[in-house]
């Protein structure tokens, strides 16, 4: 009997990843990972050039990712069964071999595999490996601390209602936001009203390659899917 491992491959620069998950990596005979229809997808890019040469990759490619809004029942009811789909192929799998999963940053923080997990209970073992989550990743590239003394640190989504964002921004130390993307327009004027729009840095691809970091008022164009806005809280400090 094989299992399911969730490796956790950190913000992007493979320097990043934990020695664990490297090793469980280049020995594994299967290999799975989310993208969308098209795309090499982004863990298969962060692992280039460390898989064994007789490995089997299963890429689960989503059926839909922006073409429908999330509030369509639609939505929900392609995903699930999507997820359905691979919960049942990767349980076959590891009847006989481990077979292990990619995911970006932490697996048990906003991860796709989280819906996998839930989906696999009691049918076979899963081991979860833990990665360094992608907006450390990013906090770290502006070169300035998140959080001091007791700060409160909130991460919210910019895909949520406007005036639920700019309230949760105003009453926070520090933030994170995250799936900024279409939302980006929303999330200025969200956080013009919390009063917090000239504090607020927005980084692209922390560590990876084409890192770049800046003040969000100086931004121009649309933010990628690899995008995070940073607030810096400025409490309590000797």
């Amino acid at each position: 009997m094989g299992k399911i491992i969730c490796t956790g491959l950190g913000p992007g620069d493979p320097d990043l990843m934990s020695v664990r998950s490297d090793h469980l990596i280049r020995d594994a005979p299967h290999v799975a990972y989310f993208r969308k229809a098209g795309r090499k997808g982004q863990a298969r890019q962060i692992v280039e050039g460390m898989l064994r040469g007789d490995v089997t990759e299963h890429a689960m490619e989503y059926p839909v990712t922006t073409e429908i809004e999330v509030s369509d029942p639609e939505y929900n009811r392609v995903l699930a069964a999507f997820y359905e789909d691979w919960a049942d192929r990767l349980a076959e799998l590891a009847r006989s071999e481990d077979v292990v999963v990619l995911c970006e940053g932490d697996p048990f923080f906003f991860g796709s595999f989280m819906h996998l997990h839930s989906r696999l209970q009691g049918r076979v073992t899963v081991e979860i490996v833990p990665g360094i989550t992608g907006m450390s990743g990013c906090w770290t590239a502006t070169g300035q601390p998140i959080t001091w003394g007791d700060d409160v640190l909130t991460v919210a989504m910019a895909t949520l209602p406007e005036a639920e964002l700019a309230r949760r921004l105003q009453d926070t130390d520090a933030a994170v936001v995250m799936k900024i993307g279409r939302n980006l327009e929303k999330l200025k004027r969200a956080l013009a009203a919390a009063g917090r729009l000239d504090d607020a840095w927005l980084v692209e691809r922390g560590t990876m390659p084409a890192q770049s970091v800046q003040k969000l008022t100086e931004f121009e164009g649309e933010a990628p899917y690899f995008a995070i806005a940073i607030l810096h809280g400025q409490g309590r400090r000797p």
